[in-house]
């Protein structure tokens, strides 16, 4: 047998909170142009997914399109046994580069850990020949411009997945990018660690290499806190993981000069189990096993205008422990990596008005512009779009009436390219809401010109946009900058929002009493804010111990309430420093 399938399936659904109506550029919490998230709904509704089937006779494998094109669901067929952690429901959390992670499945990202379409939809195409069957998921990325593509493939008697992936840059400007193939799988005290021998790199709460013989975890037992594991210098080109309990693991193989990255990453058993329980729906725990072409994740590569890259990865279904040294890589025959198919830009909703707005320009037709996205919209021009700079103004140019908008979108677009000073120039030209509260963003982090960020916000006009917590957030920390001259006016600012029930305003609010020596004041309202968990971002910590300093009560750990990881800061995880 060998047979593909698509469907749809209705999973439970936790809707997102946006972060706000600013811009993405140059915000730490956030990549551009994507929207980012503040929070996450605690009632789920329900929604379709689409999905798609490879089968044959020893293993299933099911993707998602709908979900970044991720592996859902991996069953060694003979036993039965699912070898992922296959979600029940779609509940992120907050993890960069939008806040909107979700655990299990295989996960492909690309160019920045973790992939920014995590949960939303990507193009797909299937193919069948007489004795393989393949599914492509990818697109067009919008924060360079680049292409990506996974193929996933399964011959008629393979007893393995086949991972492709193609990356391919078709922009006139060198980008970073890092990929990593990131595998969810089920977690309780008996799995084992199948992993090779060597210096491993172990990230905790401090950075340490260790020996993984002597000194490495065996199963998910021994780790008692998150930690992530960096092979340095594997003797072997197989790992994986086998839980006894479930009669079920997967291994993983590859080529180890094409793949040289290996991970693994565990939550433990103790106190940060939490951290997954929030993205499951019953406390089922998860740990991943990841590989990827790039050594570990503080490091970046750079892909050449109308360079590509591309690498085979095989994944192992199971139902018993195997020996990795004894595992080979597979040989299978693919066709020309030139024929992997590479997509457009996915989703219309989000490019198509960018895409409308070039036609018109290379049309020379100003009556073909689509009107610009209003300050409700939070679709902001594409930074992988590189005709958009003539575009937008050209667009600005030929609607006086819509002038300020088509600005305040090209200087964003100017922000998400880091080319600030012109982006400060179009954004003062526009004056609209949007343009100086991003302005102001930019020159409090890119500038150091706490001032002048201040009277950007104090030439906001509409009082609901002054109030919205993203604006409220960041003027309360560009006034704090300024130093103990602008508390009243903080103060202003914050009591005109103290009975929302917002974890940043909390945050802020709790930041102004520390800074009017009111520590245990601050302290009861941090400890009184229900915060939702949020992975490397340290802000609240730095915050408490300051607030206990001045207590005189100086701690050393700070407490789980406040929602941060105790994690050493390490990775490209973020595209700008935390503020």
């Amino acid at each position: 047998m060998l047979e593909i399938r698509a469907y749809t399936e209705v999973l439970l659904t936790h809707p997102m909170v946006a972060a706000g109506p600013v811009p993405s550029a140059q915000d730490p919490d956030g990549v551009y142009p994507y929207e980012s998230y503040a929070e996450t709904s605690r009632r789920p509704v329900l929604k379709s997914y689409r999905f798609v089937t490879l089968e044959n006779d020893r293993l299933k494998a099911t993707i998602c399109p709908d979900l970044g094109g991720k592996v859902y669901s991996l069953i060694h067929a003979a036993s039965g046994k699912e070898t992922l952690y296959a979600i029940p429901a779609v509940r992120p959390v907050r993890i960069l580069p939008r806040q909107f992670f979700i655990g299990g499945g295989i996960e492909v990202s690309f160019p920045i850990s973790h992939t920014p379409v995590q949960i939303v939809p990507v193009l797909y195409r299937t193919m069948e020949t007489e004795d393989r069957i393949f599914v492509w998921c990818g697109e067009r990325e919008t924060r360079f411009g680049m292409h990506w593509t996974v193929e996933y493939s399964l011959g008629r008697n393979d007893d393995f997945l086949t991972q492709r992936t193609r990356f391919y840059n078709p922009t006139s400007e060198a980008h970073p990018w890092m990929s990593w193939s990131n595998a969810g799988v089920p977690a309780r005290a008996d799995t084992e660690f199948l992993f090779p021998n060597g210096p491993v790199l172990a990230h905790g709460d401090r950075m340490e290499t260790l020996d993984w013989t002597k000194d490495g975890p065996r199963s998910q037992h021994d780790i008692d806190r998150m930690t992530g594991y960096f092979w340095r210098e594997p003797d072997c080109q197989a790992f994986g993981v086998f839980t006894p309990s479930l009669g079920s693991g997967l291994y993983h193989a590859a080529d180890r000069r094409s793949m040289p990255g290996i991970k693994l990453w565990s939550d433990g058993v103790g106190k940060h189990e939490a951290w997954v329980s929030q993205y499951s729906l019953d406390g089922e725990q998860c740990l991943e096993i990841q590989a990827g072409p790039i050594m570990d994740q503080s490091i970046k590569q750079e892909l050449a205008p109308g360079g590509s890259h591309h690498h085979v990865e095989f994944w192992m279904p199971t139902d018993r422990r195997l020996d990795i040294y004894q595992l080979a890589v597979p040989e299978v025959e693919l066709p020309d990596v030139e024929q992997i198919p590479l997509f457009g830009f996915a989703r219309v909703e989000e490019t198509g008005i960018w895409e409308q707005v070039a036609e018109a320009w290379r049309a020379n037709k100003p009556e073909l512009l689509p009107s610009p996205p209003g300050i409700d919209d939070n679709r902001w021009a594409i930074s992988g779009y590189e005709e958009l700079e003539a575009a937008l103004r050209f667009a600005a140019a030929s609607r006086p009436d819509q002038e300020s908008a088509w600005r305040m979108q090209l200087g964003a677009w100017y922000a998400g390219k880091d080319r600030i000073d012109e982006a400060l120039a179009e954004l003062a030209a526009s004056r609209e809401d949007r343009a100086w509260a991003l302005a102001a963003r930019l020159y409090r982090r890119n500038k150091g010109d706490n001032a002048r960020a201040a009277e950007c916000y104090r030439s906001i006009r509409s009082q609901a946009f002054a109030l919205h917590p993203q604006v409220s957030y960041e003027r309360d920390l560009t006034l704090s900058g300024i130093g103990p001259q602008t508390l009243a006016e903080r103060e202003y600012w914050l009591a005109r929002t103290n009975a929302l029930q917002d974890e940043w305003l909390a945050e802020r609010r709790a930041a102004w009493l520390a800074d009017s020596g009111r520590f245990a004041e601050a302290k009861r309202l941090l400890a009184g804010t229900a915060f939702q968990l949020i992975h490397q971002r340290y802000a609240r910590t730095k915050l408490w111990r300051r607030i206990m300093e001045g207590l005189g009560e100086p701690e050393r750990e700070a407490p789980a309430f406040l929602g941060e990881d105790d994690l050493f800061e390490f990775g490209a995880y973020r595209e700008y420093g935390e503020d």
